[in-house]
């Protein structure tokens, strides 16, 4: 059988790091793979003025499968500020490069599982009947849109004429703005499209009814955000009734949503959401389950483009620890998504049971699930490092 080829893009700080991690792992697993390595991230764009080279989406598209560690992104002024000075006045602007994959090979569908596991000390837990303390299984998908909504990156500081003359024709934009200077305005964009909408609904409810959620939750803000969250929840409804009338339809402002999770976690299920939403969303969700070191993702294209990654940052103080003490759980589990991707759930399911049997056994934690603050001495005081935690899942996989 021929070697899968995947794509590593390391990228900053911690990236690295966790991507070698969760390659040793799939490599006991008995996962046989070839990786090749992309140039992505904070150095290439001291150094070239791109933190995404032509030559790493040239080697994304020929083998479409991309394993992603994490990346640094500074504002504007900082990042000119810090490229070579060379190419310092040259009309170079930052730009994410992580967006910049979403944008290119139009990454639009983004999964976000949040799955608390057994044993897990950093899992929410609440107060029961008769003051008792009750720990909600939580167990909820975020689908997230990817390249549309306030990511999209159509804004604008001191708008052009023919944009400012544009905004003027809307009479909430002359009453409010209109007075305003233009050099003192900032303008951001919020788009929806009706094929992209679709499409995220669509997997949103068919994730669902493959894994048996009861629920589909639409979490934006209609009742304010009336044209674009308007149109994902009217769409929402047609699907549902169409297509999936035996999945339950539920509609979350994504302020009281982020009030209710920690009062019913348990009761959603598949939770769908824009760009902005989705993304805050998923992350206080990953707050039930430990948090940013335990959340995985996964982003699609139509086109068969895919691309793994912890939603976690670069985190840099850490990086420059001389042994690494973050936590690679959430790289092992991008790496499972991977796998369960390109039909390799036998392996995927072993990884995951050794990360389950390690948490549950309590024996080896890394400082964040020991609620200890990150520093190098956390070894001292019995934290595992990053290599421990995942030598700890290997013994499992044995």
């Amino acid at each position: 059988m021929t070697k899968r080829t995947i794509v590593t893009l390391p990228g900053d700080g911690i990236g690295d790091v966790v991507l070698q991690e969760a390659i040793r792992v799939l490599d006991s697993a008995g996962f046989e793979a070839s990786y090749v390595h992309g140039d992505i991230g904070w150095e290439y764009w001291c150094k070239e003025g791109n933190p995404l080279p032509q030559r790493t989406i040239d080697l994304i598209d020929k083998h479409k499968i991309a394993l992603f560690g994490a990346i640094t992104s500074k504002p504007n002024d900082e990042a000119k500020a810090e490229l070579s000075s060379e190419l310092r006045g040259k009309g170079f602007i930052y730009s994410s490069p992580i967006v910049g994959l979403r944008q290119h090979f139009n990454l639009d569908i983004c999964v976000r599982p949040c799955k608390s596991y057994k044993g897990n000390p950093l899992n929410f837990v609440r107060r029961g009947k008769g003051n008792t303390i009750d720990e909600p299984l939580v167990d909820v998908v975020i689908f997230r849109q990817n390249t549309e909504c306030l990511y999209s990156g159509v804004e604008w500081t001191n708008p052009p004429a023919q944009v400012y003359q544009a905004f003027m024709t809307h009479p909430k934009f002359a009453e409010n703005f209109g007075k305003v200077p233009v050099e003192e305005l900032s303008i951001s964009t919020r788009i929806f499209t009706k094929k992209a909408t679709t499409r995220i609904l669509l997997a949103a409810f068919e994730h669902a009814r493959k894994y048996k959620y009861k629920s589909v939750t639409v979490c934006e803000k209609p009742n304010v955000i009336r044209e674009t969250s308007g149109l994902m929840w009217k769409l929402a409804r047609a699907i549902q009734q169409n297509s999936f009338p035996e999945i339950k339809l539920l509609n979350t402002n994504i302020d009281a949503q982020m009030m209710w999770l920690t009062k019913n976690p348990e009761e959603y299920g598949v939770i769908v959401a824009g760009n902005m939403f989705g993304d805050i969303a998923s992350d206080a969700f990953a707050g039930l389950i430990g948090g940013l070191g335990f959340a995985c993702s996964a982003q699609f294209s139509s086109d068969n483009i895919a691309v793994f990654e912890p939603t976690h940052g670069s985190a840099p103080k850490y990086a420059g620890y001389e042994v690494s003490i973050v936590n690679p759980i959430a790289m092992i589990e991008s790496a499972c998504m991977m796998l369960d991707y390109i039909g390799e759930k036998l392996i995927s399911s072993k990884i995951r049971k050794a990360i389950a049997d390690v948490i549950e056994e309590g024996k080896v934690r890394t400082y964040d699930m020991m609620k200890m603050a990150g520093r190098p001495e956390v070894l001292k005081n019995g934290a595992a490092s990053t290599s421990q935690m995942t030598d700890a899942i290997i013994a499992k996989l044995k």
